[in-house]
């Protein structure tokens, strides 16, 4: 019987044969490939063909003497072989980063590609202008950005950092605190023409909601109703899974949302939405927002970048509603680093 993880394994003597630097470029588009479970997805986050990718994995497969995928129509596996290499290929790769960004902080040179991933919304409003003033001040400097809803790791997907929003737990990545997220309740004015401003939570009853489409309560109505929106018997006159339409929705009247203060903060300050004040804090949903990364030691293009994004968010929050206490930062050091190795759950997206 053949031993496929054996013939991976082995396989490495024979990759001599191929350069190291082409050899480096293949793992790392086998990794892509084996995170995507197809070549038109690796192909998408390199910006290249799919036959370039394609083509590169059977290079890969033939230095190594053994098949790495089982190919379909409908499905890409790896194989036993390809589960050996890719434990191996990770380890490499995380290796090559690291070695680089080490490199990098001790020269301080800004430069390279700097590989991000967050919420979609944020990244649009918060992250994209802090990518492009750097950029025209470091031409050297390059980009990548997975916006996503889903919990990315630093580590399997050698991202530099991570934009996550939730409470603390243990774990060995490093959280920078970047601001505080308030939840807001808030509706249009015209909303209220012919009914007055709900002062409690009971009088919400009157009103239509604008909840998440999928997930268990992930926008937090629980902490204003005490339940759910779908277990309170009623159902939302709008559900998306998109916080910008979420906030268009509210805008054009259709509902009351919760949302964070980082998306309809800015509509409140200009008397666009109302916000809410019930008799019943919901307020208790207030969390921190973090950049979560590998390396203690940042490189100086990641510091430089955590540097500029907390000066555009500003202390207190350029997105804060006027007039509304904002909690003091806890649990940071000089560098804003959170004290410990901690990681943070991601919260609604």
């Amino acid at each position: 019987m053949v031993d496929n993880r054996a013939i991976a394994i082995n396989g490495f003597a024979r990759s001599a044969k191929m350069q190291s630097e082409r050899f480096a470029e293949f793992l790392g588009v086998f990794a892509d490939v084996a995170r995507e479970r197809s070549f038109s997805g690796a192909a998408r986050r390199r910006g290249v063909q799919p036959s370039s990718v394609s083509r590169q994995i059977d290079l890969l497969e033939a230095g190594l003497g053994a098949p790495l995928f089982l190919r379909s129509t409908r499905l890409l596996t790896l194989t036993d072989a390809g589960e050996a290499l890719l434990v191996r290929a990770r380890r490499i790769l995380d290796e090559l980063a690291d070695a680089h960004q080490e490199i990098a902080s001790i020269g301080g040179d800004i430069g390279g590609v700097l590989r991000l991933a967050c919420f979609p919304t944020f990244g649009k409003r918060y992250i994209v202008p802090v990518m492009a003033a750097l950029s025209s001040r470091y031409p050297a400097l390059r980009f990548e950005l997975d916006l996503t809803e889903r919990l990315a790791d630093p580590v399997a997907e050698r991202l530099d950092l991570v934009i996550r929003i939730g409470e603390l737990s243990d774990s060995t990545l490093i959280a920078t605190r970047l601001a505080t997220q308030k939840r807001v309740l808030c509706a249009a004015p015209a909303l209220f023409e012919e009914k007055s401003v709900p002062k409690t939570a009971s009088e919400l009853v009157e009103f239509c909601l604008i909840d998440k489409l999928h997930g268990a309560d992930l926008l937090g109505w629980t902490n204003v109703l005490g339940q759910a929106v779908s277990q309170s018997g009623r159902r939302a006159v709008f559900a998306c899974d998109d916080f910008e339409a979420m906030r268009l929705a509210a805008l054009a009247g259709l509902g009351i949302a919760y949302l964070p203060d980082w998306v309809v903060g800015r509509d409140v300050n200009r008397g666009e939405l109302i916000e809410i004040d019930l008799d019943r804090s919901a307020r208790n949903a207030d969390t921190g927002i973090f950049a979560l990364r590998a390396l203690a030691k940042p490189s100086a293009t990641v510091r430089l970048f955590l540097d500029e994004l907390r000066a555009s968010i500003g202390s207190p929050p350029i997105w804060s509603i006027m007039g509304s206490a904002q909690p003091p930062e806890r649990g940071c050091d000089a560098s804003g680093d959170t004290l410990g190795n901690r990681e943070v759950q991601q919260d609604a997206p």
